[in-house]
């Protein structure tokens, strides 16, 4: 099997940017604090990541353009929509796995 060419691998990677944004958005059940406690980031790591690669490609991008692209709406707007209160549980296993400052 050959190996993809750079701009293959560009696309597939894109593709699975795509994929993963979609799959956040179908699963707004599935809170940030979750996702951080079980995996280490969120949808508000992702979107900054991809503010850092903008500005690593010289584009700037402020920090409301790039949740909304990774959201697919304002972070407001999910926020009031989707995001729930943070249980206890939640909340100490966020403090015992939160990187130090």
């Amino acid at each position: 099997m050959p190996e993809p060419t750079a701009q293959q691998q560009l696309e597939f990677e894109a593709a699975a940017f795509r994929r993963l944004t979609a799959h956040l958005r179908d699963r707004s059940d599935v809170q940030n604090i979750d996702l951080m406690n079980l995996a280490g980031f969120c949808r508000n790591c992702l979107s900054n990541w991809y503010r850092d690669a903008a500005a690593a490609g010289g584009v700037t991008i402020d920090k409301d353009a790039s949740r909304e692209i990774v959201y697919g709406m304002p972070y407001e707007e999910w926020r009031e929509r989707f995001q729930r209160q943070a249980s206890a549980d939640q909340t100490a296993a966020f403090e015992k796995n939160k990187p130090a400052d």
